[in-house]
């Protein structure tokens, strides 16, 4: 009897195939999207005590803000004078509402112009930015007779905002010479006319207010012999105006005590005094030739001649004169 052997090829192959589909199919790997660096927009200024310039020696500000606020950003800040840095900074961003704002305090002791920049460097959660470059004049601390510019500016500015009596503006001109005179001699500085760093410092540092020793008297003079300054009152206490003044030398020193104008002489009198106010027998605030930095006249009040007729024009019949140590 033969044997006979029969081979199944399909069920051969259908076996693999019912393992396959019992067995389960792994699932693709989930991918978290990478986060999106918001847009930054980097705007810079600078601040300063007075904003036409900035001082050498004087403290000033930068400033900026970057929009939108994200959480744990840095702007650095550069500062650079002819090409080469000299400073940078990194600066934490602070939360202020929607926007981020950073500052950095500066002080410069030498004069030129200075390039102020800042930049964001791109993170995860923002973008890069960088500011418009801004630049700042830092002036000398030095005015004297014959100077003009922005420095002259902001001294008169200061000066007058005290009560002394400056020139044209811009330009230091005799009467600007006589303010910072009346200035020194206030301070207790050396009695010149040259606004050096001293007294630009000074001024900043809010120093040389003239104050009024009665301010009761309502619209007077009061004239300080220890400093050589003649101030005039308004009749709210304020100083209107502050003027240089010399006083009487000590061989015929100047009365002390209050007194009231009780004679005017407009021009010049037998005495060479101009624009006479009379407020004591002989004794008058007049303008004068020579009007030295310390006390030299006969006892009288000696003012410069181009300030004479303005204080003249200021005081009338009545008016209180005291005058102190």
């Amino acid at each position: 009897m033969r044997r006979v052997t029969i081979v199944i090829f399909g069920a051969a192959l259908a076996l693999p195939a019912a393992a396959t589909a019992q067995s389960p199919v792994p699932s693709a790997p989930t991918v978290t999207p990478a986060p999106v660096a918001a847009k930054a927009a980097l705007r810079l200024s600078v601040r300063s005590a007075d904003p036409s310039a900035i001082l050498a020696g004087e403290r000033w500000v930068v400033r900026g803000t970057l929009k939108p606020y994200v959480a744990g950003q840095q702007v650095t800040v550069r500062l650079s004078r002819h090409g080469r840095k000299f400073l940078a900074r990194a600066l934490a961003v602070q939360r202020a509402g929607s926007v981020g704002r950073f500052q950095l305090g500066v002080t410069t002791a030498g004069a030129g112009r200075i390039t102020v920049q800042a930049s964001h460097r791109r993170t995860a959660t923002q973008g890069t930015a960088v500011a418009r470059v801004v630049r700042v004049d830092v002036l000398a601390l030095q005015a004297r007779q014959g100077s003009r510019g922005p420095a002259v500016r902001i001294l008169q500015r200061r000066l007058t905002k005290l009560g002394y009596v400056v020139g044209r503006r811009g330009q230091f001109d005799a009467r600007t010479a006589r303010a910072v005179l009346a200035f020194r001699k206030l301070t207790g500085m050396p009695r010149t006319s040259v606004a050096d760093g001293a007294v630009f410092r000074a001024l900043a540092a809010g120093k040389g207010s003239f104050h009024p020793r009665f301010p009761s008297h309502g619209r007077h003079v009061e004239a300080s012999i220890a400093h050589q300054v003649l101030a005039l009152i308004a009749a709210d206490g304020t100083v209107e105006r502050i003027y240089p003044t010399s006083t009487g030398k000590p061989s015929t020193p100047t009365v002390r005590g209050n007194f009231r104008v009780y004679s005017k002489t407009p021009g010049f009198n037998a005495h060479q005094m101009y624009y006479s106010a009379f407020f004591v027998g002989g004794y008058a605030i007049h303008g004068y030739f020579d009007v030295p930095t310390y006390n030299a006249s006969h006892g009288c009040l000696r003012v410069p001649i181009p300030d004479a007729q303005a204080i003249y024009d200021w005081v009338r019949f009545g008016t209180p004169v005291d005058v102190y140590s």
